[in-house]
């Protein structure tokens, strides 16, 4: 602070230098008096002419009379230089004035483009760093409000910025631009620690939940990321577990969810005002889960594949079996396949919307479906020569889940 001030005095100094030297120095004629001697002996010279010429008649009166007084005048102005500026009187209240308007001008011009209120502030935040520290990390006193966030913040960044990186204050900062909901300085904050300390834990807790907080699907992969190399040190650590069944929560990936939950209700007593909230979200996810299966149940569907007498002998070497469900009225592309490259029939083959080759496409999208059953000689989904295939009738998978597709016509 002390040189900061120091520095303009400095520059107010030099400002009012360069706008009162001028007032006091002395200017003083250059020129060689010798000079001066030789202008006055051709003026002498150039007056005895003019007489010369008017005593010969070779000009008038009147014409010597002016010749004489503007070679006069022309003298005078070649002497004026020689005059010397000695006054000082004059100047010294011209400098003064100038200094006066200089520093009016200056202060006027901090006072509206300067930033004194925050210099203030920051002045402020360093002298109370070491009060605000102990309210903050150790809990002494009443919590920290937002103002007071903001300064512990600005002194935080002080001290780093001119003791060096510090792995502890680094991660006090990340935690305190949470409180105030500044994700970004916390996230430098935190990747600060890191690269300090690859192993912080509370760090990669910490991380992971402004990652989780800011909700974009990159940020939920790498808090998932994080809480994972967690609970590889700490299994138990609790902190982890519970952000690890949000994300799973929010991912809709039910069984995890609900085996996170459960583990955290386990470290809870009944009296543990969280304990209903997190037996209620359990209860909702079991709720999920039977949805799921009933509506994977719907939409599963059973192939008993067989071959018939007058085939059987026509199955190729190193064959393939396809078995697939088509809509009746729709897209070519299969609904559901799975591919077997050693098989015996008969045999029975369970299709799901898990089997689908398009997500937007599967048995989940149409009621009106036809299966069936192909075995390609090369491989190859596409229809060949000599290749083996059966299909069963329309029908309605949803009403129907089993289905009997008998292979017995040689393409040809």
């Amino acid at each position: 602070m002390l040189s900061l001030w120091g520095a303009f005095a400095v520059l107010l100094l030099l400002a009012l230098l360069f706008v009162c030297w001028p007032f006091f120095r002395t200017f003083k004629d250059a020129t060689n008096p010798s000079v001066n001697a030789e202008r006055i002996d051709i003026f002498e010279q150039r007056q005895q002419e003019l007489a010369d010429d008017l005593a010969l008649e070779r000009i008038s009166r009147t014409s010597y009379d002016e010749s004489l007084l503007e070679l006069k005048r022309r003298l005078l102005n070649e002497l004026a230089p020689e005059q010397q500026l000695q006054s000082r009187g004059d100047n010294r209240i011209l400098a003064l004035v100038g200094a006066a308007f200089l520093i009016l001008l200056s202060a006027i011009f901090y006072h509206f483009t300067g930033n004194q209120s925050q210099l203030s502030a920051w002045e402020k935040a360093m002298q109370e760093l070491p009060s605000l520290g102990e309210r903050a990390v150790l809990g002494k006193g009443e919590p920290l409000d937002a103002n007071e966030r903001q300064a512990f913040l600005l002194g935080l960044r002080t001290r780093l910025a001119q003791d060096g990186d510090d792995a502890v204050a680094w991660l006090m900062l990340g935690r305190v631009a949470m409180t105030i909901n500044d994700y970004e300085m916390a996230s430098q904050a935190f990747d600060k620690v890191l690269a300090m300390d690859p192993e912080n834990i509370s760090a990669k807790v910490s991380y992971a939940q402004a990652l989780l907080v800011q909700g974009s699907e990159q940020g939920m992969n790498q808090a998932a990321k994080l809480l994972s190399q967690v609970l590889q040190v700490q299994p138990q650590n609790m902190d982890a577990i519970s952000m690890l069944a949000l994300i799973a929560y929010e991912r809709k990936d039910w069984l995890e969810a609900k085996s996170a939950f459960e583990l955290i209700l386990a470290t809870m007593t009944e009296s543990d005002p969280r304990y209903a909230m997190i037996a209620q979200r359990i209860d909702e996810i079991d709720g999920r889960i039977a949805q799921a299966q009933n509506a994977q149940a719907v939409h599963q569907l059973s192939v008993n594949v067989t071959i018939s007498e007058q085939v059987q002998d026509r199955i190729p070497l190193n064959s393939v079996l396809f078995v697939f469900a088509k809509a009746a009225s729709g897209p070519p592309m299969p609904l559901a396949v799975q591919r077997f490259d050693t098989f015996t029939l008969p045999m029975t083959v369970t299709l799901s919307e898990a089997d689908a080759m398009v997500a937007q496409l599967s048995l989940a999208e149409f009621e009106q479906i036809q299966v069936f059953a192909r075995i390609s000689k090369d491989g190859d989904v596409a229809v060949d020569l000599g290749e083996l295939e059966g299909q069963s009738a329309v029908f309605n998978h949803q009403q129907q889940q089993q289905v009997d597709v008998e292979i017995n016509t040689l393409i040809q």
